[in-house]
């Protein structure tokens, strides 16, 4: 094994990363997050590289991590930086397969610069798609909402398909694909009038509600008079209800999120209506991506193409600056968000 060599002069020597400061009761807000400096190794192990992040992803899913119980994915440690999706380039490197200068994804976000192993990042083609599309429609956002269609609710020719939350970074891709895939209706919510325009105007859906205007089971009920074959949940509660009201016999619901629960601090009940799955033979199926990650590489290849000629629409939310990043997180679960929201880092920062 080779002596280590120190990173390159031009690397600061501390960089700043956002760290869980207390678990939330309810809503999380600022004071449950803390901004604070940390030291950057000066000097790589073999096999190590140095990562200066440039993108970093903020997701519903992180609530569930702030709070102190077993999950799918550990929670988050007090004190520690938190995790998450991110992109960055290699500014040095101990590895030569991910050798400096290469643009990786990894999952050591929320802070400007990452020291990892290299065999914990993918090095991402920047000529297929911009950088930051690795953390939307081609990183994990866009994988969500693939497996969705094609495996755990796949969608058939003349499905009428429900999307809740399809404004949101999956909802928006997915609702696009169930066309794609022969859907002869795509319907889906979203909250408040800016958001149903861009549902029908830029993603292409053939209803929009608008579940702030009046309650979501009414407005299903006539937007899909004949019922649903299709329905995928990022939201649980009434909007869950609703679908299993409106589906027909042997409809597919993927289970994705049900972010209308997430601040709950108490249990939450189920659909009063949840015997109607036995009746109608529904399929209900929950979805985590990562026991989808088989299907990447075909993702990627068919999802940066139709970015590519135009025919698969996204949307961004970008902040910038890492100390906005626990601002943006927290305007992902309240829906401020159009599509995907992101971080755009600097290290204005570090020194």
């Amino acid at each position: 094994m080779s002596t280590p060599t120190r990173t390159p002069a031009s690397i600061p020597r501390t960089s700043r990363e956002i760290r869980l400061a207390s678990r939330p009761t309810g809503a999380p807000g600022a004071e449950n997050f803390d901004l604070v400096h940390a030291d950057i190794p000066a000097d790589l192990a073999d096999g190590e590289i140095l990562v200066r992040n440039d993108w970093m992803s903020v997701d519903p899913y992180m609530r569930g991590r702030m709070t102190d119980v077993p999950s799918y994915i550990p929670p988050f440690q007090l004190g520690v930086a938190l995790e998450g999706s991110a992109v960055g380039e290699v500014v040095a490197s101990r590895a030569p397969a991910v050798p400096a200068g290469a643009t990786v994804s990894h999952f050591a976000g929320w802070r400007e610069y990452a020291a990892l192993d290299a065999a914990a990042v993918s090095v991402v083609d920047t000529a297929l798609a911009p950088a930051e599309a690795y953390l939307g429609a081609l990183g994990t956002t866009g994988l969500t909402a693939y497996a969705a269609v094609t495996e755990v609710a796949p969608v058939q020719e003349g499905d009428v398909v429900f999307v809740s939350a399809a404004a949101g970074a999956v909802g928006s891709v997915a609702g696009q694909l169930a066309r794609r895939l022969g859907a002869a209706r795509v319907i889906g919510s979203a909250g408040g009038p800016a958001k149903t325009a861009k549902l029908l105007d830029d993603f292409g859906f053939d209803a929009a509600l608008d579940y702030k205007a009046a309650p979501i089971a009414e407005q299903l009920a006539k937007a899909a008079p004949e019922g649903i074959d299709i329905y995928l949940d990022h939201v649980g509660g009434d909007h869950l209800e609703a679908a299993i009201d409106a589906a027909r016999p042997g409809a597919r619901f993927a289970l994705i999120g049900a972010i209308s629960a997430y601040n709950a601090t108490a249990p939450v009940p189920g659909p009063t209506n949840l015997f109607q799955a036995y009746t109608k033979e529904l399929s209900l199926r929950g979805l985590l991506v990562n026991s989808y990650f088989r299907l990447f590489p075909d993702w990627i290849k068919q999802g940066a193409a139709w970015l590519a000629d135009g025919t698969l629409h996204t949307e961004q939310t970008v902040v910038h600056g890492l100390d906005h990043a626990p601002a943006a997180f927290l305007g992902v679960l309240s829906g401020a968000s159009m599509g995907k929201m992101l971080v755009r880092l600097d290290s204005g920062g570090a020194k």
